[in-house]
């Protein structure tokens, strides 16, 4: 799963929004490092919802309509999934650096 992805899935995680917001949250969650263009993230959304991992609905709000997304179990489950393959990963990188340090002692 990539990063974007898996940001998603991680702030929807907290909480149903609307796809502005996750775009905003993702950025501010990392700090700017992962931000997601709404080009890239509605896509996305839609992509989770049609897999079931998505549910929406629509919501009025000062005369306008938006539509707001949440987890399902399934999305749930494949976030605690995608957490687990990225702390492997995330454990793997800080090993190989490791490893890569310590041949660099004399």
């Amino acid at each position: 799963m990539s990063l974007s992805k898996f940001f998603v899935l991680s702030v929807l995680h907290q909480k149903p929004m609307h796809g502005y917001e996750v775009v905003q949250t993702v950025a501010t969650m990392t700090r700017g490092c992962c931000s997601p263009t709404e080009g890239t993230v509605y896509p996305m959304l839609n992509e989770f919802e049609a897999g079931g991992y998505l549910s929406s609905r629509f919501e009025h709000v000062q005369g306008r309509e938006r539509k707001i997304y949440a987890l399902t179990d399934a999305g749930r489950a494949a976030f605690q999934t995608a957490v687990g393959a990225w702390l492997e990963a995330t454990d793997c990188i800080i090993a190989s650096k490791a490893a890569a340090e310590a041949r660099q002692k004399p």
